[in-house]
């Protein structure tokens, strides 16, 4: 079942001499509970393609569509709860609030949204992403692999159709970033979970269903992991 379709999207920063082409005329489609890799060199894309993905950037030309809603023909305010609701994104460096603590930042989302938090499911969560114990702890106490944990906890809390990780292991040694890339497929492979991840790492990539390879803006490989 199809999930997302990206339609001959491309991205322009500047004008006229100073014009870069990021994203040049994209499309692809990703299936529901699909896991899908972005890969290519510095400069090539990537992010900004998550970032419209994601519905943080809107593109130049082209459209955007999950789960039956074109993105980009929504407002600013429509596109915002429509992000928060369907769209769970993981950062590099975590984007967590630094006041609140860790259950605080899990939860923020649906707070925003005025949606009462399922708190059979928030243990579960927590649990699994071996958090229990820290839920009263501020991000600056906790160390690198634990603060993505929460990170990724906060990105599916809400059951979004899509969770986009960019890089989510790029600021992890090697031993936190086998475990969080382990518990990101457990998560996939339970709750059936669509994952779109941009990384560096070839061994990560291999792991997923599908890899999409990006150079200068365009899509030049589109391969499905055979196991």
């Amino acid at each position: 079942m199809e999930l997302l379709k990206v339609e001959h999207v491309s991205k322009i920063y500047g004008a006229k001499e100073t014009q870069v082409k990021a994203l040049d005329d994209v499309s692809f489609t990703v299936e529901k509970g699909e896991f899908v890799a972005i890969v290519g060199p510095s400069g090539s894309g990537k992010s900004t393609l998550l970032h419209i993905l994601g519905g943080v950037d809107r593109p130049t030309s082209g459209q955007v569509i999950l789960d039956g809603n074109a993105m980009y023909q929504m407002d600013e305010d429509g596109l915002a709860i429509f992000r928060r609701r369907q769209i769970g994104l993981i950062y590099q460096f975590y984007n967590l609030i630094p006041v609140l603590n860790v259950k605080e930042n899990i939860t923020l989302p649906l707070l925003l949204d005025q949606r009462k938090v399922n708190e059979d499911y928030f243990q579960k969560l927590v649990q699994q992403l071996g958090l229990q114990d820290r839920l009263n702890y501020l991000p600056n106490q906790l160390s690198g692999g634990q603060q993505q944990r929460v990170s990724i906890c906060r990105a599916i809390m809400a059951s979004p159709a899509v969770v986009l990780a960019d890089e989510p292991t790029g600021n992890l040694d090697r031993k936190n970033s086998e475990e969080i890339v382990g518990l990101l497929k457990q998560l996939h492979r339970e709750q059936k979970q669509t994952l779109i991840m941009i990384t560096h790492d070839e061994s990560i990539a291999l792991q997923a269903d599908r890899i999409l390879q990006i150079e200068d803006g365009k899509i030049v490989k589109d391969e499905v992991i055979r196991r």
